[in-house]
């Protein structure tokens, strides 16, 4: 839900401010891999035949595409515009920062889950509760919903998960 949300923050706003195709301007997308990403996401729907329509293409594109939005290279971007995809329950703003700094870790444990690479040695709990967070200042409604239908605080075991190397089975 994170990921869907985040996306939609930053389209949202980005087709407010300037078009629904903000991502098509030459000099917008100023990091190389997101322009590599963008290519690939135009060229996969035009090899599958459907329309390259704003929504299809938002959702084509990798959650480190978006992730990199907030990246230095966009701070003055977060001044002047994408500061608005985020806002504290208290109605205060967001620093580019304080977005980023949470959100990395977010997606390197994102892709190591969808690569079935070891996870049990993060510490969950904490990314849970920043993944949550991340996504109630997104969109509340989003978080709301997410909580509702999340199933990690009951799964996970509240003195954490350890594991254990019997070294006498050789």
């Amino acid at each position: 839900m994170l990921e869907v949300a985040f996306r939609n923050r930053v389209h949202a706003v980005l087709s407010e401010t300037r078009h629904d195709r903000w991502f098509d301007d030459a000099a917008f997308v100023v990091i190389e891999h997101q322009k590599k990403q963008l290519a690939n996401a135009v060229e996969e729907l035009a090899r599958s035949k459907r329309e390259g329509t704003p929504g299809r293409i938002v959702a084509a594109l990798p959650f480190s595409f978006w992730t990199s939005m907030v990246a230095p290279d966009y701070e003055t971007l977060w001044q002047t515009t994408l500061n608005r995809i985020t806002c504290r329950e208290d109605g205060k703003g967001l620093r580019r920062k304080e977005l980023s700094s949470p959100l990395k870790p977010v997606r390197v444990l994102r892709n190591r889950i969808a690569h079935h690479e070891p996870i049990l040695h993060w510490n969950l709990p904490k990314h849970y509760g920043n993944i949550v967070g991340i996504t109630r200042w997104l969109s509340p409604a989003a978080a709301a919903w997410s909580e509702r239908h999340s199933r990690f605080p009951e799964v996970f075991p509240a003195d954490g998960i350890a594991l254990h190397h019997d070294v006498s089975s050789g």
